[in-house]
Parts: C-alpha cells; structure tokens; sequence
C-alpha cells in the first residue's frame, strides 16, 4: 500500500559566528553579548592579542556557546578567520558569519546577511557601505576614496563586477563553498577579504551584497595605507592573470578566449610601432607618412575593441547558480540511489 506523501521541513540552518580577536578588549564582551539567538556557535579566535582578548573572553564571558580558539602566533585577520572556519566546519555548522571584535559591526544585522544564503540565492554575502548615498557621509574622505578605487580593482581581479566595498569584513558563506576554498593559499592579512572574492570566483560562487550603514568609533585601526599600495597593486595583477588563465583556458574556451590575446597584441604592435615611427619622425624633423599613422592606429583601434568586447563578457560571466544548493542536490542523489 503506497504510503501518502508527507511534507518535509527542512531543519533551521546551524549559524556560526567567527569573531577575529586582535587588541579589541574594549569590545569584545559587548559584541558577543549584542548576537542574537539565531547564532548556535561562537568562535573566537585569539590572534596571538597581547592584550589578551581570548584570555578576557574566557574569564568574563558566561554565554555557552562561545569557543575561543588560539593562536600561538599572529597571523593576521585572514589566518584567523580561516581557524574560524575550520572550527565551524568541523562543529557541523552551515553557515559561517565573520564579524570583527572591534564593535564596529553591528550584529543586529545578521540575519540579513544569513537571508540570501537560506533562501538560496547566494553562497557568500558581504556588506556594502555605499548602498544608501545618505550615509556615505560618515565615511572619512580618505576612506572613501580608497575604497572607490580598491572597489574598482577588485571587479578586474575577482570578476565579481556586480559588488562594491570590497574590503567590507561583514561576510557570511556557507559551509558547502567554505569547505572547498584552499585556506592555506588565502592571503592572511589585510588582503584577505579581496583574496576571498578571487577564490570564491574560481569555484563560480554566487555572491551578492548587504546593504549596512557606515559606523565610526574609538577603535583603532591597524592597517598603513602607504605600506600596502604596492602589495594590493601587484596581487591584484596576479589574481587577474590567474583568474583569467582559470576561467577561459584552463577551465573552459570561448570566443572571449581569443579575444583578450589578440587584442592585446593589436594594441601593442600598433602603440610600438606607432611611438617608435612617431619618435624617428620627430627626431628627423620630418612628418610621420599619412600610411605609417594608419598602420599603427588601426591595429590600436581594433585591440581596442577586442578588448573592450572580452570585458562586455567578462562582465556578463559573473556566477549566478549557488554552488551549495548543487552539492545539497548531489547529496540527495546519493541517499536515494
């Protein structure tokens, strides 16, 4: 006798919280206290703080669900969220909220950022300071600049050309896209949350923005702008190199494929043969032949658009399909096959 078909509730998601802790004594206890009751796991993670911040939590703090994780030595907000992760991943939670120990996160906001994961639209959520113009005023000048610019440079080298505000530190992500990112090759420091959207980009995670207010106190921040220009620039290049390399050679080929190459040396042959002709010209007191200008500013032109046409569809390449709700499908074949 078959038996009636019965609707199934899918058990409420597992939500963990990594809090970095680094010189945030002031802070710390009132963040843990302000987490609501839809987080089961608290994990912080003592970034070898010689202030003592874990030391501070395990004295002070009586909530239950709080682990504090050490490190015997410091390495950086990147490392100690990936310590985060894995204790999240190995205590069976399924998605993993990052907030700094600082106070400047407000956790009240976490279920926004939980939404988009639960309901199935993305694998990885990140606030966003610039969604309501209104607000962008509390943002210091230099700040605000700073991040338009990193914003722009983080859309060429992760392709993720729907996002903003990349060194946004207010993320989630689920446990499934967690698990396959290579921890030990996520930059450690201060370009952990750009590394995160480049290796988050070449498993074709979905990820979308929060909109969240800026917020300013007395914390102190750590980062030297004028010590990191250059090391941002350079992994930027080298992200974009590899990303480029990952998604449509190594993984795949497209018309974009060819594309991007032969618009580039278009460009160079014509911008070369061009300047050195101009430079010759110019040091004979002579003219540059109207045929000479035509054969360099053609190849110039159409690299031009062959390059402009690679990023028409690089921008149109951004993921779109949650990678978790694929692996939960998986996984289901496999129990009723």
């Amino acid at each position: 006798m078959n038996q009636p078909n019965q609707l199934t509730i899918p058990a409420a998601p597992r939500v963990a919280v990594v809090l970095p802790c680094y010189k945030v004594t002031r802070h710390i206890l009132g963040v843990i206290a302000s987490i609501g009751p839809e987080v089961s796991a608290i994990f912080a993670v003592d970034d070898c703080c010689p202030d003592g911040s874990g030391k501070l939590v395990q004295a002070q703090c009586q909530d239950p669900r709080v682990t504090v994780v050490f490190h015997s030595e410091n390495q950086g907000v990147g490392g100690a969220v990936m310590s985060g992760y894995r204790a999240a991943i190995e205590a069976g939670c399924d998605i993993i909220v990052k907030v700094d120990g600082d106070g400047q996160m407000d956790p009240a906001l976490l279920p926004d950022f939980i939404a988009p994961i639960v309901s199935g639209e993305a694998d990885y959520t990140k606030g966003n300071r610039f969604f309501d113009l209104e607000q962008i005023g509390q943002m210091p000048p230099m700040r605000l600049f700073g991040n338009a610019m990193l914003s722009l440079l983080t859309k060429l080298s992760s392709g993720y050309w729907n996002l903003f505000d990349p060194t946004n530190g207010y993320t989630a992500i689920h446990a499934d896209a967690a698990r396959h990112l290579p921890f030990h090759k996520i930059s450690k420091r201060y370009f952990f949350e750009t590394d995160m959207l480049f290796r988050l980009n070449t498993l074709h995670a979905v990820v979308v923005d929060v909109p969240m207010d800026a917020s300013y106190g007395d914390e102190v921040s750590n980062l030297k702008i004028s010590k990191i220009v250059t090391e941002f620039a350079f992994k930027h290049l080298r992200n974009f190199g590899k990303r480029v390399f990952y998604n449509y050679y190594l993984r795949n080929m497209s018309l974009a494929s060819i594309q991007a190459p032969l618009g580039l040396l278009l460009f160079l042959f014509g911008s070369i043969y061009g300047g050195w002709h101009w430079y010759h010209s110019a040091s004979m007191g002579q003219a540059t032949p109207a045929g000479t200008v035509m054969l360099s500013a053609l190849p110039i032109l159409m690299g031009m658009q062959l390059l402009l046409a690679f990023l028409a569809q690089d921008i149109a390449s951004v993921p779109r399909r949650p990678i978790h709700k694929n692996q939960r499908a998986r996984r289901r074949e496999v129990r009723h096959a």
